[in-house]
This record gives structure tokens, sequence and C-alpha cells, in this order.
């Protein structure tokens, strides 16, 4: 099937209402970290229904809906990613994989990289029992690609492997980028929800040189009297 086909799906769902609104949310202005990012104004739920009608897209056309100037364009072309993915065999998941990885330049949004890392990453590097490559990714210089193995350990913590996301969390203690912060925070609150004990003790040691929104975020769960005494000690 031709992109094009999708692009033009893409188009008939647009409202130009929608993507002012959504310029604003994901802060496309100057200096903002998504300066320049175009967006044409469809929805999450009808992109979704698009991917369910063209489930068979070529990896060739995914690829070049991902290298698109157009939010929602890379947005789907990673919906029908993670979709084959899931469903896929062993071959089709090693070419996603290394498609996702090759073009990640293109993943270059917070809600791109948290829709697909967690499986066209997570679960292939936890399928193969190696996480070398997102290893590298959290050495990066580009915070999408540091971001990108953070919240790809998340399919390791609904396995039950929580270990990888404090191990990371605390490499990532002095990162700079906000977005990053939320981030980690997430992915340890995650990983609490399934080892709080190893929650509290990475809190206990690391606590203090934590940034105030990785903090806020990790302990989101706990009480509010326990909220309040965390970031008390922890000033």
């Amino acid at each position: 099937m031709n992109y094009k086909i999708l692009q033009l799906e893409l188009k008939k769902k647009s409202t130009q209402e929608r993507a002012l609104r959504t310029m604003g949310f994901f802060k496309t202005g100057k200096g903002q970290y998504s300066e320049g990012d175009i967006f044409i104004g469809v929805s999450n739920p009808d992109i979704r229904e698009i991917a369910k009608i063209y489930p068979q897209t070529s990896i060739k056309d995914l690829v070049k809906l991902l290298k698109s100037p157009i939010h929602e364009e890379r947005l789907l072309s990673l919906v029908l990613m993670v979709n084959q993915f899931k469903k896929g065999d062993k071959q089709l998941k090693i070419e996603l994989f290394n498609t996702y990885t090759k073009n990640r330049a293109f993943v270059n949004n917070w809600d791109l990289v948290d829709l697909s890392s967690p499986v066209l990453m997570g679960d292939f590097c936890l399928e193969n029992n190696d996480h070398e490559f997102m290893d590298e990714l959290l050495n990066s210089t580009r915070h999408w690609d540091r971001r990108m193995a953070i919240v790809g350990t998340l399919s390791f913590i609904r396995n039950s492997v929580t270990k990888l996301t404090f191990v990371y969390a605390q490499k990532l203690l002095n990162d700079k980028e906000d977005l990053m912060h939320k981030a980690t925070g997430w992915m340890l609150r995650e990983a609490g929800k399934r080892d709080e004990k190893a929650l509290r003790k990475f809190l206990s040691l690391h606590g203090k040189k934590m940034p105030r929104t990785m903090l806020r975020y990790a302990i989101e769960k706990f009480s509010e009297k326990e909220r309040q005494k965390i970031l008390m000690i922890t000033r």
C-alpha cells in the first residue's frame, strides 16, 4: 500500500482547531522542546482507527511516514510498528527493531518515545535478554535517546524485572533535562508498584540528589502525609 493513502486518511480527520490546540500543548514555540514540529490536528483515537484499517502497511511505507515533518504521520507510523511487533514473528520483530533504531532521529517528541520504546526497544531487548543497545542510548547526548532507554525499561517492569530501572535512574540523577526528570520519576514510580522496598531504598540513598520533579513523580502513589515527609527530609 502506498503511504500517500495514509497521508490522505490523516488529512481527512484533521482540523485546524485541534492543530492549534495541540501545537500549544506540545510546546512548538521558539526555544521550546518541540520547536518546529508540525501538527495538522488529528486525534489519537482517529490515528489508532486508521492503523486498524491498514495493519499490513509495509516497512518501506512506515519509514516514509516516520521521516515526515508532520507529527501525526510519525505517530501513525509508530502505532503501526508497535501493532505489527506485538503480532509478529521473530524475523519481523528483528526487522522492526532495526528499522526503529536506525531511524530513531525521527522519534523526536515525548509522546512518540513513550508510545514506541517500551515495545519496539524494551520488549525486543527483554525477549533477547540483551539490553546493551539501551545502555548505549542512556549515554547519548540526545535526550530523546536517553528517554528511549529509561522508558524502555517499562517492558522489564511489566515483567517484574525492576533492577534495570533503578540502575538507569541512578545514572540519570544529574541529567539536566526536565523531560528526563519526568520520565525517570515515572519509571521509578512504576518500578515501585512491583517492588516498593527497592523504591524506598533508592529514595533513602538518592532522595537528596534527585531533581524535585523526578522525586515528585516517583512518590506520586504514596500517601499525602508520606509525600510531604519525604519532600521535607530531602529538601
